[in-house]
């Protein structure tokens, strides 16, 4: 349980993490400043900034520089100050820098960047947010999302470098190399002869009747030629041998054939790497795909919540992705890699949808403000904002409440559970 919630925390903290970090680069790019980058959110632990009361000018940089060559490591670490959890001054106001406050903050969820400007003050200083034109902006603040697709690519090739599992088919590249063939259960159908007896979607076959086979028609002839109607099935499921007498039965399949079976799809699966370039193209064309099915899907929802008034798709919250989690811990690294690249893209999607608060809806504000060719009101437009973001807070509460009535009963029983392995 422990583990399951450690690695929740690093996954979603990485990943937005990555995010801010991609508005933090593009901005600095730019030329605008960031008063902040924080690791983690506030209160703030400690904070660092460099060199704070040295006045701003290229031959003060120069000589800046000078200095610190002039006095090796310890010159460099002269020209940073530590700046303090309350950083007043003497009026109770935040105290301002001209370079950026590096910060380490007590809670570890990802990390944030102020980016000065942002809220559409100081537009006249050509540092500011506010002063960029709109291109600038609509850039600075899409980058968050490309980051985490990007983020979602690197993943992906580093997971095809290593070997990730896979249907192996007849459009399996050549040049991949493909190791641990098995035999897996795709799909199981509904009130089915294997689905009564608890096998599972991934579940791999390790034998019928103590024979084992190799290809997926093998395994289909002996069960519709077997006379006798009860199979023994031994699966294999998170390391644990699992054996279930199942009794087969005349269904239909595709085509509208009746022939004898257990009710379940079978995929021959393997662990399948490719050479380094490869592999990125792999993770580049998977990561389109998965984005391409992330989008039909929030279509599908917002389509039946409109046309049916109830959703049809299983919506998780951080309850819900918190369970994945540990799910994807017990079958092993290369599971988390994929598992993070997933939510990593999910995060990206979710962010630029057009609604106030997102980044999305901010693109969504400037493309106002160029059909306007004026500035938007900046307080009307911080108060839609606002109301966006409570929205927001409300669905997620709504959604937690939703993992917990799913999830709750087995969850508070590993929690307590592990609470009773501590104190005992």
């Amino acid at each position: 349980m422990l583990v399951t919630i450690i690695t929740f925390l690093i996954i979603l903290g990485l990943l937005v993490l990555v995010h801010e970090l991609g508005h933090f680069f593009v901005a600095r790019r730019f030329g605008v400043k960031c008063d902040e980058f924080g690791l983690g959110f506030p209160p703030r632990m400690i904070g660092f900034v460099k060199d704070p009361e040295r006045p701003l000018g290229p031959e003060l940089e120069a000589e800046g520089a000078k200095r610190a060559e002039g006095s090796g490591v310890l010159g460099f670490f002269k020209q940073w100050k530590i700046v303090k959890r309350k950083n007043k001054d003497a009026r109770g106001n935040e105290k301002e820098y001209k370079n950026t406050i590096y910060s380490l903050n007590w809670i570890p969820l990802g990390g944030f960047v102020k980016i000065k400007g942002e809220q559409g003050e100081e537009a006249k200083d050509e540092d500011s947010f506010a002063h960029q034109k709109l291109w600038k902006r609509a850039i600075i603040l899409s980058s968050g999302v490309t980051m985490n697709f990007i983020f979602a690519t690197l993943l992906l090739s580093i997971g095809f470098i290593i070997g990730i599992p896979q249907v192996i088919d007849e459009i399996t590249p050549k040049y991949a190399s493909v190791k641990d063939e098995k035999i897996q259960l795709l799909s199981i159908q509904k009130d089915s002869p294997a689905k009564q007896v608890g096998l599972e979607v991934g579940d791999i076959v390790v034998s019928i009747d103590n024979q084992k086979f190799k290809e997926i028609e093998d395994v289909q002839k002996y069960i519709q030629e077997d006379d006798d109607g009860e199979i023994i099935v031994t699966v294999k499921r998170a390391g644990e041998e699992i054996e279930q007498t199942v009794t087969s039965e005349v269904m239909e399949i595709e085509g509208g054939q009746s022939k004898k079976a257990i009710g379940v799809v079978l995929a021959k699966t393997g662990t399948v790497s490719y050479p380094f370039f490869q592999a990125i193209w792999q993770g580049i064309i998977t990561t389109l795909y998965l984005m391409k099915l992330i989008v039909l899907s929030f279509y599908h929802l917002f389509k039946d919540l409109i046309v049916m008034h109830k959703v049809t798709i299983d919506i998780a919250g951080p309850v819900g992705i918190a369970v994945v989690t540990g799910q994807v811990v017990r079958l092993g690294f290369i599971y988390i890699l994929q598992f993070a690249a997933l939510l990593s893209i999910n995060l990206g999607i979710i962010n630029f949808f057009p609604f106030p608060a997102l980044d999305g809806g901010r693109v969504v504000a400037l493309g106002i403000e160029a059909v306007r060719r004026k500035p938007n009101n900046q307080r009307i437009e911080a108060v839609i904002h606002n109301i966006g973001f409570g929205v927001l807070m409300v669905l997620v509460v709504l959604v937690t409440y939703r993992d917990v009535v799913r999830f709750g009963g087995k969850l508070m029983g590993k929690i307590f559970g592990y609470f009773d392995d501590v104190v005992s």
